[in-house]
């Protein structure tokens, strides 16, 4: 394994050298950095095309030129723009900014999309699997700065406006209900009778929540609450051990059910006191704590077989944490909605964060949550539709392999085949996608950026490209380059972690 790190690493670097070699000749003679100056009719035009030829050493032929900018990064120095700002730190912020953005996105859209796309290979030809075919096909085809307009419009604007009295008509409210009581019975499927039922009892519940948030007005000032709350961490504790191991594992079950308690018993003083004076250090902590102490309790409970009982518990543990910060988030919507710089229209269109908005560390995370929104939802529905069918593809193929009907003339249950045999195999191919995928979305997703306004990796590489600004240009290669090796030889690592017959050596 060492050995093969090594020898990758290796060739790696050799390919950066001779990639950045072909990008900076090519940048080099793709425009002149002195046209802007040229051009201008300053008295002291001269002197300035002097001194930025000497900042940029443009008096030294491109291939020699090079070499004097490769010495300068292996000090870690990329050098000034043409305005004669560091591009460290133009970089710094860019690749903030960008990580900001599109790290939330892109964990989304690919467990949801793994999600989907496995459960439409499992109803293969249901309603279900029809549906989320056409979505998929649909989202895939959409221009992404359409997307982006329609958002602004009608998940900023619109939006905004409703928020000011968020009352849920009751058109609205039966066509949700509609819907979801066709998506569960699509989902669950059987015979016509146990279908309708389900369709009926799924439609009315969502009826049911639907008209109690529009009286209730939930969405001026949301909330969980305690009597929210029992509910959904012990649904959450049945569910995550149902999927990890199956609920007839009786000590993963009663381990998920400590740890839903102790979330239970925690949420007043969490809420009310702990919470209070919160910092992103400790936030951390808190996190990294509850983690901690939910896989303890995993492995004391789990024994002979701890690790599965120690992951089950472990995830228990982080939705029960979450949901608490949820609910605390939720107590200073209406505060940040209201406030003088907010003005009633939370829901931002443009940048990264509210000027001059200050509050503290609830607050701040609300407004990083609504300016992160919109471009989020961009970026995940376009993302969503391949990993769907990639999934979906690779699920089909794998549940189709002698080795599957092997496990299933042996007795094992669909839970056991899927998860345990089916769905290890199936990520092999996805692997490679998400891999490629990551390293080009960090490089920054420019159309993104442009229409909600973040300045992010993929403005620093436009903007440097069409002001013939050859350093910018060239951090942002050498990044997007590193990553894409990089996640290249993570996804190698990981064939060997998800197939026992591919050998690294």
């Amino acid at each position: 394994m060492a050995s093969f790190i090594i020898r990758r690493l290796i060739a790696s670097i050799f390919v950066l050298l001779a990639a950045t070699f072909l990008m900076y000749i090519l940048v080099s003679f793709a425009g002149d950095p002195l046209e802007d100056l040229k051009q201008s009719s300053a008295p002291n035009k001269a002197e300035l095309i002097e001194s930025r030829t000497k900042l940029l050493n443009l008096d030294v032929a491109p291939p020699l030129r090079y070499f004097l900018w490769l010495g300068a990064l292996f000090r870690g120095d990329f050098g000034v723009s043409i305005q004669n700002q560091p591009v460290n730190a133009l970089l710094a912020n860019a690749i903030t900014s960008t990580l900001t953005l599109v790290t939330t996105a892109t964990v989304v859209a690919i467990l949801l999309g793994l999600t989907v796309g496995i459960v439409s290979a499992l109803r293969q030809y249901s309603g279900f699997d029809y549906g989320v075919t056409l979505i998929a096909f649909l989202f895939f085809s959409l221009p992404i700065f359409w997307v982006a307009v329609l958002l602004k419009q009608y998940g900023a604007i619109q939006l905004n406006n409703w928020l000011g009295d968020p009352v849920i008509a009751p058109p609205v409210i039966i066509g949700a209900s509609i819907v979801s009581g066709l998506v569960w019975l699509s989902l669950l499927g059987g015979r016509w009778k146990k279908r309708l039922i389900v369709f009926g009892v799924s439609a009315v519940a969502t009826a049911a929540v639907l008209t109690y948030l529009s009286l209730t007005q939930w969405f001026a000032d949301p909330g969980i609450g305690i009597f929210v709350y029992i509910p959904l961490v012990i649904g959450i504790a049945f569910a995550v051990t149902a999927v990890s191991v199956s609920l007839r594992h009786r000590k993963a079950l009663y381990a998920s059910l400590i740890v839903a308690v102790i979330g239970i018993a925690l949420y007043q003083p969490m809420t009310n006191y702990i919470l209070n004076n919160m910092t992103l250090g400790l936030f951390l902590i808190l996190a990294v704590l509850a983690i901690v102490v939910s896989g303890v309790i995993g492995w004391f409970m789990g024994s002979p077989d701890r690790w599965p009982v120690v992951r089950t518990t472990a995830i228990v543990g982080f939705f029960t944490a979450g949901l608490i910060a949820l609910n605390k988030y939720m107590s200073y919507w209406e505060a940040y909605s209201n406030s003088s710089r907010v003005r009633g229209r939370p829901i931002a269109t443009v940048g990264s964060s509210t000027p001059g908005l200050g509050g503290n560390f609830w607050v701040q995370g609300i407004d990083l949550f609504t300016h992160l929104l919109l471009p989020t939802i961009a970026i995940i529905l376009i993302s969503f539709a391949s990993y769907t069918r990639y999934s979906r593809a690779s699920l089909l193929e794998v549940m189709n392999q002698d080795y599957i009907r092997t496990a299933r003339a042996k007795g094992l249950t669909q839970r056991t085949v899927v998860v345990r045999h089916a769905f290890r195999n199936a990520l092999i191919p996805i692997t490679t996608i998400i891999a490629f995928d990551v390293g080009a979305i960090i490089g920054g997703a420019v159309v993104t950026e442009t229409v909600f306004g973040w300045v992010g990796m993929g403005r620093l590489f436009v903007t440097g490209l069409s002001a013939s600004d050859p350093n910018p240009v060239m951090a942002f290669f050498v990044v997007t380059g590193t990553l894409a090796v990089l996640f290249n030889l993570i996804a190698d690592l990981v064939y060997a972690g998800l197939d026992p017959r591919i050998k690294v050596g």
